[in-house]
């Protein structure tokens, strides 16, 4: 029977008619059941004898073959799926933008048993499934999977067919120990300066030099500002730190925080550019030595600080003129919010500014979403996303006037795009610095959140913040100091 053009399937395995290879297998199972046995053993057909090995074998891929052409019987894209026996089954018009390559079917039978959709992302990991051309087009295969809506018939069948015997073998099982985390184990860890420890050297500490292949040359791991799409990488991050500088008025002689310094690059910026104080806290030692190097090179020691503290740990009072925290609050908790504000406040002197710069999500709390347990079990452990207006809320009951708000959602769709393109160009550099399932988890992790800024299901947004009771004159009438060229 023809398929549609659409749906069509094609096996590079056999140019035999579809209703051919279904006679076939009709047939096999017609002398299963009346005691015949497959005589490719060399013992000829007759009850007793044992079947082959390589029937059950394609009796699986069978099963699979089937699973997979309901699966995508109506994507409207194309893909390609390639199975153990090196067959590749095409549904679409036109060339797959995306092959999806499973390695052994013991991965469907796990699939479908574990109803687990975080499975399909950590076989990816394991090596247990190869994506071959575009990830994005693999990434979009989610909303199509999220959409199907199987029959009862359908269902049971699916689950009689996973019933085979296979598993995945040892060699397809790698990955070091705490990337097997269960999503529990880390969603319910708690927010002490130790487990804050831990996931930011779970995060951070992977190798300096394997964030240094795909970031810029400021080593800045946030997103970058744009003045057009085209605009490399290097400059747009120059443009953001001063962005940053500009909304925060600095001035010589300031004294300015940065919570959550990463590599250093914004303290070194406002040091080098502006000539404050400036000095940055990190739970990361490598960021920390890092930093420390790079200010030594820079000639800035006489300006520019950095500590490794956590941010709980800062004593004083009033005793910063500007404070700055950018791509840190998601990573305090929802909870500890409240606490992380509160100390800001009492940290800023009176008429000072506080610049935050953190990513959102558009629905209030950090629910057990398919992409929170990703993030929590793969890339932050710690990590806790809200809306905007909830922590413009938070920080206005901690003693905060709002004076500006700015969406950055499709810079950082850009500046993905940018690192993706970054570490893929180098994937044998990167390599070298770290195993193949924390490359995998970077590469899924960074193009997935592409796609979510583009979609607009997560955000990030700077707020400008004073103390409230502190006169009118906090910033100028007007924005248009911020738009002075670098």
């Amino acid at each position: 029977m023809n398929m549609p053009t659409r749906h069509r399937i094609a096996s590079t395995r056999s140019s035999a008619p579809h209703g051919i290879v279904k006679a076939e297998i009709t047939g096999s199972r017609r002398q299963r059941r009346e005691g015949r046995f497959d005589d490719d053993c060399g013992q000829g057909a007759g009850p007793g004898r044992l079947l082959d090995p390589s029937g059950i074998a394609d009796r699986h891929t069978d099963r699979a073959r089937r699973i997979v052409q309901r699966v995508f019987r109506d994507y409207p894209g194309a893909v390609a799926v390639r199975l153990w026996n090196g067959e590749t089954l095409n549904f679409g018009a036109g060339a797959p933008e995306v092959t999806l390559v499973f390695h052994h079917p013991g991965l469907f039978r796990n699939l479908i048993l574990n109803r687990d959709p975080l499975r399909l992302a950590e076989a990816y990991f394991r090596g247990e499934l190869d994506v071959e051309g575009d990830l994005y087009a693999a990434l979009r295969l989610k909303d199509h999977l999220q959409s199907l809506n199987f029959s009862a018939v359908e269902r049971a069948a699916f689950l009689l067919g996973a019933l085979f015997p296979g598993s995945i073998p040892e060699s397809h099982r790698g990955g070091p120990a705490h990337w097997r985390k269960t999503f529990s184990d880390w969603f319910t860890r708690r927010h002490t300066r130790k487990g804050n420890h831990q996931a930011i050297a779970f995060h951070y500490d992977l190798s300096n030099a394997f964030y240094r292949l795909w970031l810029d040359e400021q080593m800045i791991y946030s997103c970058a500002y744009f003045k057009n799409a085209q605009e490399d990488l290097d400059q747009a991050q120059r443009h953001k730190l001063e962005h940053i500088c500009h909304k925060l008025r600095l001035k010589a002689g300031e004294r300015l925080l940065n919570i959550g310094c990463g590599w250093g690059g914004l303290v070194r910026w406002a040091g080098a550019h502006h000539g404050v104080h400036a000095h940055g806290i990190t739970s990361s030692r490598q960021q920390y030595e890092y930093a420390l190097k790079m200010i030594q090179a820079d000639g800035l020691q006489d300006r520019v600080t950095v500590e490794l503290k956590d941010y709980r740990d800062l004593p004083g009072d009033a005793v910063f003129e500007k404070i700055v925290s950018v791509g840190m609050f998601e990573h305090v908790g929802l909870r500890n919010v409240p606490l992380y504000f509160g100390l800001v406040q009492r940290l800023l002197k009176p008429g000072g500014l506080f610049l935050n710069h953190g990513i959102t999500q558009d629905q209030e709390g950090w629910r057990k979403t398919l992409g929170a347990q990703f993030i929590n079990r793969y890339v932050f452990p710690d990590g806790g996303l809200d809306t905007v207006s909830n922590a413009r809320c938070v920080m206005e009951r901690a003693g905060f006037e709002i004076l500006d708000v700015e969406a950055l959602r499709p810079h950082y769709a850009l500046t993905l795009r940018h690192w993706v393109r970054r570490l893929e160009s180098r994937k044998a550099e990167a390599l070298r610095h770290v195993p193949e399932p924390v490359y995998r988890v970077w590469h899924l992790y960074m193009a997935a959140c592409a796609l979510q800024f583009e979609k607009g299901d997560i955000g990030v947004y700077q707020i400008l913040a004073a103390k409230k009771g502190t006169g009118i004159d906090a910033v100028p009438l007007t924005r248009r100091d911020l738009y002075v060229e670098v």
